[in-house]
């Protein structure tokens, strides 16, 4: 299948095919018993994200029967984690719909549901269980009034008891991982891109820095096992971080019976690609990597201290989206995805090689865009990726288009399975969706080359996808367009104030209008750990008010459609808010949707049906009224 549509669909093939992308559902964040026979994840096969629960192949008496939903709140579930024991599930539920979210546990066959942290206004984070496989790592945000900010406290619960334990307090502290008898605490803590990673010893509470460039990295993830057969050390930690290196890898660290590290060593990296899962057996003898090279993924299987690396064979997609190793190493279960197919759960026999399908696909796959790579250079030469789906054109030109941004920033747009681009490159608007500076995937210098001074940089990034579509004939220069969602819709905004002559539209989903008052109203959290990308409001507030749409509004005159969800508090629902009623106070042309019930993601069928219908609608109105009325761009 090529990258090109061949026919643009008409209104009513379009309603059709809008409704079946959005009724495709995925399963996602698989987590597993102890012995690999049987796993729960998350599904929105019911319409909102919810736990499920299936055994994996068939058993000694027949064939393994069919998934069951474990019904816990109404709320959307965002992922889980199954006990070692195999006693409960624990999930992480997003109350009310919101960004807050609260802890559940519910016994494997659905009795005993109960929340167990969070709620009442409060945000709990889930996090792993002890290994012993009766205790629950959950953090608490604390919130300091008058502050940007506040503290995650971090305990031990029991979910039988109740019983609670205080492990560790930081403003920004995550619980990686706990050591087997629960004496040592991997943690994390600190803004975006700077965070500290270190061993806490409960006994003696000496906190052992793990990292010799503790200030300039990323840690994403990190895992602590035994060491049986090294007399030197008792344990080993494994991080993957960026910290020290130019693209995120495996970083070793040994640690001795008193809790001191050894020699910190990199034993996976790759200067082409990105690792962005680790996972381990219960001894730590076998280790899966997925790598990031490029959007596409790739799996690899490593022994201890990297002495032997094994390539897996091909993904059977084009992006693993999370995944689990079983505590013994014979099989992990992989979220895989493709243009054609969202997110399905694959079992790969570790000793074999071989992929098993666990859940079934839920859309025919036929008829969609395979999106393609497209490469340019930005206005100072820094080279860009994204990638294009490219619509037919119902002209002797070029067909209409849509630059359209992804949030983060430090995420990555990826050839995964997204609605939003298929249903637009259907009904004839090719989208191009680009990693502009600041995206992941690309090393720790692009990572931060938009930080705080370079945010203006990133922008002009956007300008310069625009320009490319143009001068390579993939877009009509009359019938071009921008949106985004998250810091995309805010860049969107931004690029069509800035760069206005080169826009006839824009669409801002669940943007930031103003960075001060974002900084004012978010979550303390989300705005402690947003000081290193974007600046710090007690120091920066000209920066700030310098890069904010707000201050850009006589500039901004394309017809604008702004969507947000009623909930959100990552990004409040005042920025929609104060951006409509400005420019509609000048006489600009705005339209506003706004989603009830939804928070910054929108979880449920009906919002990303309504959303899809109603942007296309847009898009359609003003490319079209723009073509048929090409002095309206002056």
């Amino acid at each position: 299948m090529t990258g090109h549509r061949q026919t643009v669909l008409d209104a009513s093939a379009l309603t059709a095919l809008a409704t079946d992308l959005v009724d495709a559902w995925g399963c996602w964040g698989p987590t597993l018993t102890a012995d690999g026979r049987q796993m729960a994840y998350v599904s929105d096969r019911s319409g909102v994200p919810a736990l499920w629960v299936q055994a994996n192949g068939d058993g000694p008496d027949g064939p393994a029967p069919e998934p069951h939903r474990l019904s816990l709140s109404s709320d959307p579930v965002l992922a889980a984690h199954w006990s070692p024991d195999g006693a409960w599930v624990a999930a992480a539920v997003a109350s009310g719909g919101g960004v807050r979210s609260e802890v559940w546990v519910v016994r494997p066959d659905g009795s005993e549901g109960r929340r167990v942290v969070g709620g009442d206004g409060r945000h709990a984070v889930l996090g792993p269980w002890a290994r012993r496989g009766h205790r629950l790592t959950v953090t608490v945000h604390e919130d300091d009034e008058g502050r940007v900010g506040g503290t995650n406290r971090c305990m031990l619960l029991d979910p039988a008891t109740g019983f609670t334990e205080d492990l560790a307090v930081g403003p920004l502290l995550r619980v990686l991982d706990l050591s087997e008898d629960e004496r040592f605490v991997l943690c994390s803590d600190g803004p975006r891109g700077a965070e500290r990673c270190w061993l806490l010893d409960r006994a003696t509470g000496h906190e052992e820095d793990l990292l010799p460039y503790p200030s300039v990295g990323a840690t994403h993830s990190g895992i602590l096992r035994p060491v049986h057969q090294d007399a030197d050390a008792a344990m080993i930690v494994y991080l993957v971080t960026d910290a020290g290196l130019g693209r995120p890898g495996l970083v070793a660290v040994p640690i001795g019976a008193d809790g001191r590290r050894g020699h910190v060593g990199a034993i996976a990296q790759r200067d082409d690609a990105e690792l962005e899962l680790v996972d381990a057996d219960r001894d730590g003898r076998t280790l899966l990597l997925v790598w990031n090279v490029g959007g596409r993924s790739e799996v690899e299987l490593l022994s201890r201290w990297g002495r032997d690396r094994q390539p897996v064979a091909p993904v059977p997609g084009t992006v693993v989206a999370g995944g689990v190793l079983s505590r013994d190493g014979s099989r992990a279960v992989l979220c895989v995805e493709s243009p054609q197919q969202p997110a399905r759960l694959f079992e790969l026999a570790v000793d074999f090689g071989v992929w098993t399908p666990l859940t079934a696909p839920s859309f025919g796959g036929s008829g969609l865009v395979t999106p393609t790579l497209e490469r340019l250079e930005s206005h100072d030469g820094l080279e860009l990726e994204g990638w294009l789906y490219r619509a037919p054109s119902l002209t002797s030109g070029p067909p209409p288009a849509l630059v359209y941004l992804h949030g983060g920033p430090e995420a990555q747009e990826r050839p995964g399975f997204n609605p939003h681009h298929q249903l637009l490159a259907a009904a004839g608007i090719t989208v191009f969706a680009p990693n502009i500076r600041g995206s992941a995937g690309y090393g720790r210098s692009f990572l931060h080359a938009d930080d705080r001074y370079g945010r203006l940089d990133a922008i002009a990034d956007v300008a310069a996808c625009a320009r490319h579509l143009v001068e390579a004939g993939l877009a009509d220069r009359r019938r071009l367009a921008v949106g985004g969602r998250s810091y995309g819709g805010y860049a969107a905004l931004m690029a069509v104030a800035l760069y206005g002559d080169l826009f006839v539209a824009a669409v801002d989903v669940c943007g930031m209008s103003d960075l001060l008052t974002f900084y004012r109203d978010t979550e303390p959290w989300i705005a402690q750990a947003a000081v290193t990308k974007y600046g710090d409001p007690r120091r920066d507030g000209w920066l700030l008010a310098r890069i904010s749409p707000m201050r850009h509004l006589k500039r901004m005159r394309a017809p604008l459609f702004v969507v947000h969800g009623e909930l959100d508090t990552n990004v409040p629902l005042g920025e929609a808010h104060q951006i409509v009623d400005a420019l509609r106070a000048l006489g600009r042309p705005v339209e506003y949707m706004e989603l009830a019930g939804e928070g910054h993601e929108y979880r449920r069928r009906r919002s990303r049906l309504a959303l899809l219908r109603t942007e296309l609608e847009f898009l359609q109105r003003t490319l079209v009224a723009v073509q048929e009325q090409p002095e309206a761009l002056g």
